[in-house]
């Protein structure tokens, strides 16, 4: 049998596995019903794998249900990034995110995720202003999580056919002294 990968490289498949097999599982059944021996069975590897490469049940799903798609910086330009933002929050929400949101006003784990979560996406938007600039940006990703939550799980009628470019252009409207 041929032995293909080096270790590093096994050990990175393994902790992609255990990944997605620990998204699966929280997306089917949240953070408090979810458990380590099940994402280690839905992996194929020993739960003591799952602790040694992710320490805990929090810290797996904190990794677990971050946003995966990568924005870019849009070089500063608010209106460039409200747009991207609300393209990827306008479609069908992935499993991850749709569990997090659902969970962050429950758990402290999926709380602590999605705070961390928005304060490094206004702090991107905010691109090294001063405190001014990272408040409005704080207040504007704010919005943005209660425009997701109003479109996807409220099925506010109003939202249900807005375009992301016209939400981007009316939330930037909103900040006094936006770019």
């Amino acid at each position: 049998m041929e032995r293909t990968g080096t270790r590093a490289e096994k050990r990175a498949a393994t902790a992609d596995r255990i990944l997605e097999a620990a998204r699966e599982e929280f997306a089917e059944r949240g953070p408090a019903g979810a458990t380590i021996r099940r994402i280690a069975g839905r992996a194929g590897v020993d739960p003591s794998l799952v602790m040694q490469h992710y320490g805990s049940k929090s810290a797996l799903f904190a990794l677990a249900v971050r946003p995966v798609a990568e924005l870019d910086e849009a070089d500063g330009k608010v209106g460039v990034h409200l747009e991207q933002v609300l393209l990827a929050r306008f479609h069908e929400l992935d499993a991850p995110t749709r569990v997090l949101m659902r969970s962050m006003l429950s758990s402290p784990e999926a709380a602590d995720a999605m705070s961390a979560y928005l304060d490094e996406r206004a702090s991107a938007l905010a691109a090294g202003g001063d405190r001014d600039r990272h408040q409005r940006a704080a207040i504007l990703v704010a919005s943005i999580m209660g425009v997701t939550i109003a479109r996807h799980f409220l099925d506010v009628p109003a939202l249900r056919d807005i375009d992301a470019e016209t939400a981007a252009q009316i939330l930037g409207e909103m900040l006094p002294g936006g770019d």
